[in-house]
């Protein structure tokens, strides 16, 4: 579906109010079609994807000025979709003989968000351009930027890539619970039926959710030692061969002696939901800018959306990903 082109005025408060945008970067949004943001006035339409004016800004940054190492890894993702937990695996598996002992590792006293700083909300907002050639490697990073859009030094490097995915209608529910609680008091909550509506449209923070998808898909086709394609529901129903999984992708498999002496079962029990929702610094304070630590941990489970779709909009949302994923060979369990 064409995106809705809403006329521009000389002066656009909504891009206006960023003070900290710059003059480029707001005369590309008002050449922008724009539709209506989940969670701010306006998303813009920008290489093919829908975003919001900081990140288009840190994303043009970060595709200017990133030099990928083969020894990086990049967690990406599509908003929701088991961002938090997948960053907090990866990096305690890639870690782990750094960290041996769980008593003080980075994950209990730091946000997996700060451990895996995202390029477009922390690595390069405000237009900022930092070294990150002393980092200690592997180095971690994570994304919601689509693939296409990945900076050229990530495509062309031997760097690793994970991708988690989720099936839409729990992404969807998850995201309006999260959105509706981050809002600006003064904004009206989103409603479910308005949120189906523009997730259907393609409208959403980084979508259409389905290109993201198949983004991520093709290229682990392609270049499986490159990508690794995840789903949430199989992290779910089996963690521990994928942990595994991850490991090997990651080149530091798990020896016959780790195995038996229980380093995945370690891992996979720091790494939980129950055990980071519990942790102080998941509490409180903000490792992604304007959102609160304490809001990225709600359920965590899998066929939530049971409880809020009615027929019709099991209907509705069904026929769109038919249409959009149909011959891609990508599908997705909708329940437990």
């Amino acid at each position: 579906m064409s995106p809705t082109v809403i006329t521009r005025f000389p002066q656009d408060p909504s891009i206006e109010e960023e003070e900290e945008l710059t003059k480029q970067c707001k005369e590309l949004l008002l050449s922008l079609p724009r539709e209506r943001g989940w969670r701010t006035p306006y998303i813009y339409l920008f290489q093919g994807f829908w975003c919001q004016p900081t990140e288009i800004q840190a994303i043009i940054s970060f595709q200017k000025h990133f030099q990928a190492k083969d020894s990086d890894v990049v967690v990406a993702t599509i908003p929701k979709s088991g961002t938090t937990w997948m960053k907090a695996l990866a990096f305690a598996i890639a870690n782990r003989h750094r960290f041996a002992s769980s008593k003080n590792h980075p994950l209990l006293t730091s946000n997996p968000h700060d451990l895996v700083p995202f390029f477009e909300y922390k690595v390069y907002e405000n237009n900022q351009v930092p070294d990150l050639s002393k980092l200690p490697e592997p180095r971690f990073f994570g994304t919601h930027i689509p693939y296409p859009s990945l900076s050229n030094s990530i495509k062309n490097s031997n760097c690793k890539i994970i991708y988690i995915s989720r099936n839409p209608f729990d992404t969807i529910v998850s995201t309006w619970h999260y959105l509706n609680k981050i809002k600006p008091e003064s904004a009206p909550e989103l409603t479910l039926e308005e949120a189906i509506e523009m997730f259907c449209k393609g409208s959403v923070g980084f979508g259409p959710f389905w290109n993201h998808l198949l983004g991520y898909w093709k290229e682990s086709l392609e270049r499986p030692n490159k990508v690794l394609f995840l789903k949430y529901e199989d992290l779910k129903a089996d963690i521990n061969s994928n942990v595994k999984k991850v490991a090997t992708f990651l080149d530091c498999t798990f020896t016959v002696e780790e195995e038996r002496g229980g380093a995945i079962e370690d891992i996979i029990k720091l790494c939980s939901f129950e055990k980071m929702k519990e942790l102080e610094v998941n509490k409180s304070g903000k490792s992604i800018k304007n959102f609160e630590n304490k809001n990225l941990f709600r359920k965590g489970e899998i066929g939530d959306w049971a409880n809020y779709f009615s027929p019709e909009m099991v209907q509705k949302l069904s026929k769109v990903m038919e249409e959009k994923l149909g011959g891609s060979g990508l599908s997705f369990k909708m329940l437990s």
